[in-house]
């Protein structure tokens, strides 16, 4: 019996050390470089290997790195508050109120924007948002403004548009699929009690949509803060983000260290945010 268990065991380290090792080459790896690059410092165009907190220290103190992550955190915190507001109507209407024939058309037409290059999307928002783009042609077609608008390209508001338009999909998907795994007997069954159609929503259905809902938040959270190219694009001076200076100290300063030092302390705020999440939503995800 004992050596039976020995051959299963090692057929189970057989099929999963590939796996194990994908992940310690392309993960692991890869990340422990970044922690242990952010406490050397870099000397013009060599790399001291001493260890030091240098990098964190002026990090915390100089303003625009905190100004930066700041404004990373805000704008991704409002991508993802937008997309999900608009995503669960989205998500709500195909589950409850198209026919079951129709809703694999419907998710094919919700998944088309991602038939087009992420960067090809950025672009057309520029072309939309611009100073005489087709929004501000419009609105000026129709008299609507007398001038073009300026404070929706170039700054916070045109990236949260952008992202949230790009993140849309990723946020409908998840929902509607926790809306599916509702069993409509429930809603029934609270209708029958005496609830309002109100009521059964607010006590039953978001209730139990809300693991789709923590997910939608999460893959939208996470990814939208380390985006560097919708604020590089449509951002202007005052809608970069953290990952633009990350970009900017590795590949133009030359300072690998402090690049490392705040994706460590990027990554970190995403963790300690996700976890703060997770904790206040623990009861819907059991």
């Amino acid at each position: 019996m004992a050596a039976y268990d020995t051959i299963e065991a090692r057929r189970g380290w057989l099929l999963v050390s590939p796996t194990a090792l994908f992940v310690l080459l392309l993960l692991a790896a890869p990340l422990a470089t970044v922690v242990s690059f952010s406490f050397f410092t870099q000397d013009f165009l060599t790399v001291d290997y001493t260890p030091t907190l240098n990098n964190y220290r002026e990090a915390f103190t100089d303003p625009i790195y905190r100004v930066l992550m700041l404004r990373s955190l805000w704008i991704s915190g409002l991508v993802t508050a937008v997309t999900v507001i608009l995503a669960f109507p989205i998500a709500y209407f195909v589950s409850f109120h198209v026919a079951p024939e129709r809703k694999a058309l419907w998710i094919f037409l919700i998944t088309i924007p991602f038939w087009t290059s992420y960067l090809l999307r950025v672009f057309l928002w520029k072309v939309i948002l611009g100073f005489n783009g087709v929004l501000n042609s419009s609105l000026l077609g129709i008299g609507l403004i007398d001038e073009p608008l300026t404070f929706i390209l170039y700054n916070s508001n045109a990236v949260v548009i952008t992202l949230a338009h790009a993140f849309a999909p990723f946020t409908i998907l998840p929902i509607y699929v926790a809306l599916e795994k509702i069993d409509r007997s429930l809603l029934e069954a609270s209708q029958d009690l005496g609830e309002s159609k109100v009521s059964t929503f607010f006590r039953v259905t978001l209730p139990l949509a809300m693991p789709g809902v923590v997910a939608a938040v999460l893959i939208v959270f996470i990814p939208t803060i380390g985006d560097y190219v919708t604020p590089r694009l449509v951002g202007g001076p005052n809608g970069l983000m953290i990952a633009n200076m990350i970009q900017t100290q590795f590949l133009k300063l030359n300072n690998a260290p402090m690049g490392a030092t705040l994706a460590v302390l990027a990554m970190c705020a995403v963790t300690i945010i996700s976890l703060i999440f997770l904790f206040f939503n623990r009861r819907y995800l059991r």
